[in-house]
């Protein structure tokens, strides 16, 4: 598995190079925000590990812009801005996790395990590439999100998070799955971004139509329902 890593901070990048190669993986280090684009776009990487704070192009930039290009190719945002605006703004650009320094490297080493096993741009064995719910469509392999006749544009997560529920259809969802199986992650009841991203979504699939399909079940989760 080869990993780039893009982190300005040179101790903290070969802390980083050393822990990762001695568990097997290959690694390149970018210490700019510039030479991490021209990599992904020259070589081949089965993960990124990025800081939000680099020189030349910004971490938020840079995720945005690698995700419209590769949307399947896993990043993690490691970062010592850890405010729930901050890990939000990391998720809207497309970070697939979110790990605030200081950090424990078993722990980052358990989400770079989770991120590689999911399998990122095998849909073969997830089913159609066209799930439908109700008057919604989703299509798997062009990212196209319809709703009747109107295309609704989604944030990577917010994709992955209404898949994630229309999937699991009529089954009340709690936030600690949710956070598990949507974000890879611990849910943290000190935070509210699960509450957050539901009600982005809410916003772009219900707002503007009779039919609700988000559902909130007061002290147990939410529930995607069409009926």
């Amino acid at each position: 598995m080869n990993i780039l890593i893009i982190e300005d901070e040179s101790r903290i990048a070969q802390l980083l190079q050393r822990g990762l190669e001695e568990l097997g993986y290959k690694t390149t280090v970018a210490y700019d925000g510039i030479l991490g684009k021209k990599l992904v776009w020259q070589h081949h990487y089965d993960l990124i590990i990025m800081d939000i704070i680099l020189p030349k192009i910004n971490g938020i930039d840079l995720c945005r812009e690698i995700k419209e290009s590769y949307p399947d190719l896993p990043i993690i945002m490691l970062t010592a801005l850890g405010t729930t605006d901050d890990k939000l703004e990391g998720f809207d650009a497309g970070a697939d996790d979110y790990l605030v320094k200081p950090f424990d490297f078993r722990e980052l080493e358990a989400r770079i395990r989770v991120l590689l096993k999911r399998g990122f741009g095998n849909s073969s064995g997830a089913g159609t590439a066209l799930l439908k719910a109700g008057e919604l469509e989703m299509n798997l392999h062009t990212r196209v999100v319809k709703r009747g006749n109107d295309e609704i544009n989604l944030t990577p997560k917010e994709f992955k998070l209404l898949e994630y529920m229309i999937r699991n259809k009529g089954r009340v969802l709690p936030r600690v799955e949710i956070a598990e199986k949507v974000w890879d992650t611990t849910f943290d009841t000190g935070t509210n971004f699960i509450d957050v991203y539901i009600n982005y979504l809410r916003n772009k699939i219900d707002k503007a139509y009779d039919e609700k399909y988000i559902h909130t079940k007061p002290g147990m989760g939410f529930i995607f329902k069409t009926e």
